[in-house]
Order: structure tokens, then sequence, then C-alpha cells
């Protein structure tokens, strides 16, 4: 088959990937903007394509038989533009490094090593034990909402519970009662769980529905001590709501990873939103970072290739998908 990897995020998951592959294959890696001839035909008769964008500035597709995103949004297709005969799949395998990104940036509310740090560095030794300066708080000691149960859900509950946090879910569909959960909450329930939790953590994918699914009235019902965490995408959290959260102390501190505007074409640098976040000292801003280990590329790189190995096989029974 000819397999495509359109786009610098594409050819990320390049490296070794022929040797996941059972078949021989011509492979071909094509930039983010198709110039040539020879690539825009390339890529209009690719049997599958590897990348995150289809849309109408890009050659009509022939014959494509899939088309695999590396990762697990897929807002970045034009479903419309596709040929019936195309099935598309998605990955996961983030969801571990999402959770540690989370985990890590809660506890370091409560365990302050940098800050401890350089103080002693300076010989200051105000986190002594034994000394009521240096008392500390536990993340056992808070609860925690989380917002969507899809595969970062699931694991961050898991972690969470294990840090000894009591776990709230809140979801479309009902989420039966375990161990690790101590409360399930309908969506047009969410504010009884934004009440009563400390930490909000947002997980969903941005869709027709979740676009703007936290706003003002969300960050309303909130305590004022909460600590709000977007790991979803960053549509799904209205921008000025979320803004004004955090410049009116409606909400104690948030950290954020995924945003609203995003490097393209000349401008490489830009800042990640229209509003000021930057300036704000309540807010931890990372750039779209959390699941982006080895070891997420890793486990995306199998996914794509169980995919591609049954395909070339005739076997339709391929995993993650969401669209055919």
């Amino acid at each position: 088959m000819d397999i495509v990897f359109h786009g610098k995020n594409a050819q990320t998951f390049f490296s070794n990937f022929e040797s996941l592959l059972e078949d021989d294959h011509t492979i071909k890696l094509l930039p983010d903007t198709l110039e040539s001839e020879e690539d825009i035909a390339c890529y209009a008769g690719a049997d599958v394509i590897v990348g995150v964008k289809h849309d109408s500035s890009l050659p009509t597709l022939t014959k494509t038989k899939l088309f695999h995103v590396p990762g697990a949004g897929y807002d970045g297709l034009d479903l419309s533009l596709l040929p019936s005969t195309t099935t598309v799949c998605n990955c996961f395998g983030h969801e571990q490094a999402i959770v540690e990104y989370i985990i890590s940036a809660l506890l370091l509310r409560h365990v302050p090593l940098a800050d401890a740090d350089k103080k002693l560095r300076h010989g200051d030794w105000e986190y002594w034990a034994g000394g009521a300066s240096g008392l500390r708080t536990e993340l056992s000691s808070e609860s925690i909402g989380i917002i969507g149960f899809g595969h970062i859900g699931k694991e961050l509950a898991s972690r969470a519970h294990a840090f000894g946090m009591d776990v709230s879910i809140a979801n479309r569909s009902i989420v039966e009662a375990s161990n690790q959960i101590k409360k399930y909450y309908a969506f047009d329930d969410l504010s009884s769980m934004l009440k009563d939790v400390d930490i909000v953590v947002n997980t969903l994918p941005l869709s027709k529905d979740t676009e703007g699914f936290i706003g003002q009235k969300e960050f309303k019902d909130m305590k004022r001590s909460a600590v709000f965490v977007n790991v979803g995408r960053g549509r799904v959290v209205d921008e000025k709501a979320l803004f004004d959260a955090l410049n009116e102390s409606r909400i104690a501190s948030a950290v954020i990873d995924t945003w609203y505007v995003y490097p393209a074409g000349s401008e490489s640098n830009p800042l990640p939103a229209s509003l000021p976040f930057h300036e704000l000292d309540n807010v931890i801003m990372t750039p779209h970072m959390s699941g982006w280990t080895h070891g997420t590329v890793k486990r995306r790189q199998l996914t794509m290739a169980r995919n591609i190995n049954k395909l070339s096989k005739g076997d339709g029974d391929l995993v993650n998908i969401v669209s055919t």
C-alpha cells in the first residue's frame, strides 16, 4: 500500500515505524503545505494517510482506505471531504502521561520542593519538620471532580484514588459504582459536583456538543478555593469565563495545558489566548505538553501499525474507529 505521513506532527511517529509493519509498503513523508505536483499526487493517491488535518486546502483524496490520526482529537478533519470508503481511526495511549502531568501539578501545591531547596541554599530552614511554618497540606485531604470518563478520566480516577483522594465523576453516560469513585453526577447535575469538590479536571474532547461546555455559570458554581485543570480541548472551556474567574479570584488557581491559539503559518510563537492569561499569577500555563512522552509515541505507533497490518491483510476489524 501507499502510505503517507503528512506534516510535522505525523512525522514524529515515523521513526522505527516500518519495523512494526508486517508487509512491504511504500511510505512517503510529506510537508504540511503541499506545493509540488509530485507531493499533491502522492497525497491524493495514498491508500493510508497518517495526519492531523484534512480540509479544502488539501488535494481531493481518490482511494484512501484509512485516515489515521496519530492522536485522540480529530477535529482537524473535515469528515465530509473524505471518500465514502475511508475509515477514520484515532489513537490514545496518552492517558498515563497526562495523568502524571495532572498529579505532578497538584502535588506542587503540597510539596514545595523548589521553594524549600531555594530557601535552604540561603540558610533558611522554614520547612524544617517540627516548626509551625513548615507544616504542609496533603493531596489526600482533597476531593477531585473529573469531567468526562474516557481514557484520561478512568486513569485519573485510579491514580487519584491511590493517593487517597475522594473521587467524583461527571459524565454523559452512567458510571457504575466502584471502590474508586465516591459519586457519579449526570451532566445536567454538574453544578452539584462543582460545588462539592476541591479540584475540577476537564478531560472532554471538543465537539459541537462540548464547545463552551464550561462557562461562567460553572466557574460560579465552583468553590472560591477551587483549582481548575484543563487537559481536554481548550475550547471546551469558554475563554473569557476562565480568564474572568481567575482574574477576579472566583476560583483560586488553574493549570491549563490546552489553549485557544496555536502556532500556525508564519505565527510560530503566539501567546496561547486572545486574553492576557500570561499576566495572571494564579495560573500555570503549559504548551499542550501533558501527553507528549516517548511512551505515548510508542503506544500510538503500535495502534497505527496494528490497524495498517490488519488493513493490509483484508481484516476490517480495526481499533479506535471514529468514522466510516
